[in-house]
């Protein structure tokens, strides 16, 4: 594998592998592949036609394309090779830790120590077949040099040879990523290190370096809940939202119906909320843990147990889904209230629902099951005593707060799976310290009608974010967005695989107080709060060695 080294010799380098499906394209004009001349499709156009364009460079000409299983990269290649307005088509080589594409010129900086006249610097260059662009200004004895056009990834030869020279202190080949606009947003720091009013937030579920290799594509989120403001422009784009339900009202609107502010939720706010958790687009102002997902919202106002319910589950399975994310369950015991007489008491899942969800992980996903996620529930007591998130098909979430400890509600137990990052509250009576936000940052009915009512302090002026969810109903679609994001990179694992998978990709926070036991596993937190880069790098399917030629 090709290997560079963006320091000094000394410094570790960073390998490079062959994408089995990418080829790069790169074309005379600098304007990318033409389809049509007027409105005559090209012959060019036609070789790609089933290929999928994942990066384009238009300042350089150079567009990647994803081939169709099935396809080769060395048949494709000489094609487009032939083709006139072609300068170059081959492999496109990928970070292998991310699999993002790494595009290399044939260009190679240099650094020589400041020791050297220019003369020898370029006498060393014209001695590697180097021809110098510019000689930098940012450094002594710096050059942006080229190798001969053809050179190819003998550019990585080139300049690890020149770094092993001791009058070279730098050497590189000109190595490009994809630069776009960051889709998490400062409020966020339930998916990076952020900063808010001043004070460094680092208790996130590491989503942010994740997206680098998976933001969700090809997965869809059910989420069943109460009302999802599906003209939200977080929600927006072709794709987007599929198989929108109501399954209380059997219609396929699934939009905020309780504007009187007296349903479960106060007025229909929650499954927007959770929603943008989960997937939210991150174009405006909030991005879900897996922004490129599609929603399928499915609206349940049913009590408890009812028919409906298991509708919600059957309708997920039948129209696609991969993830189920329910943030609901029985009612929570007061958390402040330590001989609340809820606490103790055992609520069944009911035999409907039950089936419901072995339909789901066992029909789901032709065969692999549906991920089922629910909120571990926000009452300080067992989740073991709830049917729902204490079910063992299911994954329990539980909440953890800004500074990687246990959020003071937050259920516990043998089921709770693991733990994502939510809101808090400080509680003298228990010796628990006020948290350093009001909350999770997240997607709200637009307007006056959500949490957020709009210059209220409680999130944007507006009124379309609020920024003080919480609760496991915000934990629990974290967390099925992290299994959309390990879907999105390997979708043939089957649901107990993925929640195996997740089991290993937890951090063990709060070591001290978590109560971890011999199997890993903490009655506060499960195996831990998830790691969503290290669920994303564990999802990568294995590569399977070639047959040795004999």
């Amino acid at each position: 594998m090709p290997t560079a080294i963006f320091g000094s010799k000394e410094d570790p380098g960073f390998e490079l592998e062959e994408s089995p499906d990418l080829i790069v394209v790169r074309t005379h004009s600098g304007r990318g592949i033409r389809r049509k001349t007027g409105s005559v499709r090209t012959p060019l156009a036609a070789e790609l036609e089933d290929a999928t364009l994942v990066q384009a460079y238009p300042e350089a000409g150079v567009e990647v394309y994803r081939l169709p299983t099935g396809a080769s990269v060395e048949e494709r290649k000489p094609v487009l090779d032939a083709a006139p307005e072609v300068r170059f088509a081959g492999h496109v080589l990928v970070d292998p830790g991310t699999e993002e594409p790494v595009l290399y010129t044939e260009n190679i900086f240099v650094k020589f120590v400041d020791r050297v006249d220019h003369e020898h610097c370029l006498a060393v260059l014209a001695a590697a077949g180097l021809r110098v662009k510019e000689a930098v200004a940012y450094a002594t004895n710096a050059y942006f040099t080229a190798a001969p056009e053809g050179t190819g990834q003998r550019v990585f030869d080139i300049a690890n040879a020149l770094l092993s020279r001791d009058d070279v202190e730098y050497c590189h080949p000109e190595l490009i990523r994809r630069r776009s606009r960051k889709a998490i947003f400062p409020q966020q720091w339930h998916l990076k290190k952020t900063v808010i009013g001043g004070v460094t937030v680092d208790a996130h579920a590491g989503v942010e370096a994740a997206h680098a290799a998976a933001r969700g594509a090809g997965v869809t989120i059910a989420v069943i809940d109460d009302g999802v403001d599906i003209d939200h422009p977080e929600f927006a784009g072709a794709g987007k939202v599929v198989a929108p339900r109501d399954v209380t009202l059997q219609t396929n609107d699934p939009r905020p119906k309780d504007m009187s502010g007296t349903g479960p939720d106060g007025g229909d706010n929650h499954g927007t909320a959770c929603a943008g958790v989960a997937c939210a687009n991150g174009t405006a102002g909030a991005s879900g843990v897996a922004p490129r997902a599609a929603l399928m919202p499915i609206r349940l106002a049913s009590g408890l147990g009812s028919q409906a319910e298991a509708r919600a589950f059957q309708w997920a399975v039948e129209h696609g889904a991969d993830v189920i994310s329910c943030s609901w369950g029985p009612p929570d015991g007061d958390w402040f209230r330590p001989n609340d007489s809820l606490h103790n008491r055992v609520v069944a899942l009911p035999a409907s629902t039950r089936l419901a969800i072995e339909h789901a992980v066992t029909a789901g996903r032709g065969g692999k099951g549906c991920v089922v996620l629910f909120a571990a529930g926000n009452g300080n007591e067992s989740v073991d005593n709830d049917g729902y998130a204490g079910f063992a098909k299911v994954i329990a979430v539980a909440a953890c707060n800004d500074t990687g400890k246990r959020s003071v509600y937050s259920d516990f137990g043998k089921a709770v799976w693991c733990a994502f990052p939510s809101s808090d509250f400080g509680h003298a009576p228990f010796a628990h310290p006020d948290p350093l936000t009001p909350g999770i940052w997240t997607v709200d009915r637009r307007g006056r009608d959500g949490y957020n009512p709009g210059g209220s302090g409680s999130g944007d002026a507006a009124g379309n974010y609020a920024n003080d969810f919480g609760g496991t109903s915000s934990a629990c679609p974290g967390a099925a967005g992290v299994a959309a994001l390990v879907l999105s990179v390997n979708p043939d694992l089957a649901w107990h695989e993925v929640k195996d998978l997740l089991k290993g990709a937890c951090d063990k926070i709060d070591p001290q107080g978590g109560g971890y036991d011999a199997d890993g596993h903490s009655h506060k937190y499960g195996y831990g709060r998830l790691n969503a880069l290290t669920a994303v790098r564990a999802a990568r399917p294995a590569v399977r060695s070639p047959l040795p030629v004999r």
